[in-house]
């Protein structure tokens, strides 16, 4: 008897705070200017959560659209997968406290961290959970709430962050299989070029580490650009070798929407037809991992996905790490 299964996705979701933050409010925080930000990331405005939300709370907007998207009920989620490196607190896991939000009690909750990659690296573990029989229906949320951890006096990076979340619902199939390629990749001995150096293990928080604005993201800008040009472009191609697919029977690229100038450098280095690319990181700039998410969701409200359309996610971001996905979106 042939017990192997394949994945459905059947159905995605997304969430950003209301508050608006323009380039126009930021020049009136830090020494920077509309046209400044513009030019270098392609950045216009963000969305920032107030004072009263969490991550879990954005995470569970995103989560009940996607559920409405796939019309199930929260007791048919077996497994949530969040993927955050803003969770509510370091322990527990953010996906319990969504989890608890949805009252989605027969469903096991846990956090992965692979900063902007996130996203991609919880489709490669849904995809295995859901092949081995182990889960049926699988929630994966990818969520951020970076506002909180930006240090609004460095205007390198608080030009470029954002909070939003966005999810999607996949479950075990016989006769369809949406995932149809995944290529994962990380390179450690980069860590310190886009990290978030105090509050754990290695440097615990202090009143010198908190004094010192060591519970921010710090970036070495020029560095990650160049690995990430490289390795997104290497990623692409790599999802459409294991996928035996190229260029032209891709509806849709929908690139990790961290910089303007990296995704244009993208494009050009792996020779994808921009015009299939979407791109909303005027709206958002980064949101980690959510962003992959986020635009595909939008894609398919602004029909810009066709039913059984492939869809190719691709991404990069701190540990260092990246990846890239083929989806079949037969919603």
């Amino acid at each position: 008897m042939d017990n192997k299964f394949g994945v459905k996705i059947l159905g995605t979701g997304s969430y950003v705070p209301e508050k608006i933050l323009t380039n126009f409010d930021l020049e009136k925080i830090v020494e920077t200017s509309d046209e400044w930000i513009t030019t270098r990331t392609g950045i216009q405005q963000r969305r920032i959560i107030d004072k009263t939300q969490t991550s879990s709370d954005l995470a569970y907007n995103a989560s009940m659209r996607a559920i409405e998207d796939a019309k199930l009920s929260v007791n048919d989620i077996d497994l949530i997968i969040v993927a955050t490196v803003t969770p509510d607190m370091p322990l527990p896991a953010t996906a319990c406290f969504l989890q608890e939000k949805l009252k989605a009690f027969n469903a096991v909750a846990f956090d992965i961290s692979a900063a902007c990659t996130g996203f991609i690296y919880g489709v490669a573990t849904a995809k295995a959970f859901v092949e081995s029989g182990m889960y049926k229906t699988v929630l994966l949320v990818g969520v951020e709430a970076l506002s909180r951890v930006t240090d609004w006096t460095d205007r390198n990076t608080c030009v470029l962050f954002g909070d939003g979340a966005g999810a999607m619902i996949f479950q075990a199939s016989k006769e369809d299989n949406d995932i149809v390629s995944v290529y994962l990749g990380a390179d450690g001995t980069h860590t310190g070029l886009l990290d978030l150096p105090a509050g754990g293990a290695k440097t615990p928080t202090t009143h010198e580490t908190v004094d010192q604005k060591l519970h921010t993201i710090k970036m070495a800008g020029k560095d990650v650009f160049k690995v990430a040009v490289v390795k997104m472009a290497e990623a692409a191609g790599k999802a459409l070798e294991l996928a035996n697919k190229t260029d032209k029977d891709i509806a849709l690229y929908v690139p990790h929407q961290a910089n303007l100038r990296i995704i244009d450098a993208v494009v050009k280095k792996a020779g994808i037809n921009k015009d299939k690319v979407y791109i909303n990181v005027q709206k958002y700039g980064n949101m980690s991992s959510a962003t992959t998410i986020v635009a595909l969701d939008e894609a398919r409200q602004e029909g810009r996905i066709a039913k059984n359309d492939l869809v190719e996610l691709v991404a990069f971001g701190g540990g260092l790490t990246w990846g890239a996905c083929i989806l079949k979106l037969g919603l």
